[in-house]
């Protein structure tokens, strides 16, 4: 019992938040989360980074090992999902990011944290730049079939990741005002997340249900396999095991679908954009299960 309540009190927080923002894109179709992600990326993302790691005491490696974790595991994944994609015949380079790059940022972090505190902050803060590198990177590079170094080096979070492990590596005490400036914005922007990724999800339709619907299985089922082994490959335990195994389990990224509306053809776009909403609506689902066994197993 005492279980299922500190599962209740992790993720009620996160779900009703996402809910309030869905119910609100529904009441008002015409509400433009630009604003908020355009925010959130350049101003409370890099916040986020640089009070998670540096008021985290943990240790320079720590961050540099998790960072190799999320590399290797997208590449585990992406063999799998080149698999799937192959077996629908669908567009393996546009399609193959939603599958990949689970939503680390916009759940994971808010999840990790009220499960582990300040320590699974700052380790699913540092997993969440590294994928954010993924999707400035191979992600744009899938989505357009062009590789351009241009997005990955006027992203602020990259800019926030670099100068917090100089802190971390250095043991630069961060100054309070910073401190305090960067929690007080870093805590505001996980509140506005939410809330957009709700209406965002408002906004979105699924299409192709068969194809849509193995997307998204494979996201949040074989999402926490594969993640599950990892931590036991690696031979990871505590809050490294259990925040690796969170990230791992999440739904599709939907900044994948603000990607592919941008460099993909509509009829990709629309295929990402059903992924992430029936991903995430799934996920209400996976993720209480995914927290038992992290907490019962990990």
């Amino acid at each position: 019992m005492d279980l299922l309540i500190k599962l209740f009190e992790i993720l009620f927080p996160v779900f009703i938040t996402i809910g309030i923002g869905y119910w609100y894109g529904v009441k008002d179709q015409k509400f433009d989360t630009k604003f908020i992600t355009d925010l959130a990326g350049s101003i409370g993302l890099p916040c986020i980074i640089f009070y998670a790691l540096t008021t985290s005491n943990a240790d320079i490696s720590v961050f540099l090992r998790f960072s190799l974790y999320i590399v290797v595991y997208v590449i585990i994944f992406s063999i799998i999902g080149i698999f799937i994609i192959r077996f629908f015949k669908g567009d393996i380079y546009r399609l193959l990011p939603p599958i990949i790059l689970p939503n680390t940022g916009n759940m994971g972090i808010p999840i990790c944290l009220f499960a582990y505190g300040n320590m699974g902050f700052a380790i699913a803060t540092a997993a969440t730049a590294m994928i954010l590198v993924f999707h400035f990177s191979i992600g744009i590079l899938l989505a357009s079939r062009k590789f351009s170094i241009r997005p990955l080096v006027t992203s602020p979070p990259v800019y926030a990741l670099i100068i917090s492990l100089l802190f971390v590596y250095f043991k630069i005490p961060a100054p309070k005002f910073l401190e305090n400036a960067t929690f007080f914005i870093g805590y505001a922007t996980i509140f506005l997340v939410l809330m957009s990724l709700g209406i965002a999800l408002s906004k979105l339709k699924v299409f192709s249900i068969k194809e849509t619907l193995t997307y998204s299985l494979t996201r949040v089922l074989i999402g926490p396999i594969v993640g599950f082994g990892f931590v036991k490959f690696f031979n990871l335990s505590g809050i490294e095991a259990g925040v690796m195994f969170i990230q791992a389990s999440m739904p599709c990224a939907i900044l994948t679908y603000l990607i592919g509306k941008i460099y993909s053809p509509k009829k990709i776009s629309d295929s990402i954009a059903s992924t992430v909403v029936l991903s995430t609506f799934l996920s209400l689902f996976t993720i209480p299960l995914v927290l038992f066994i992290a907490f019962k197993y990990l």
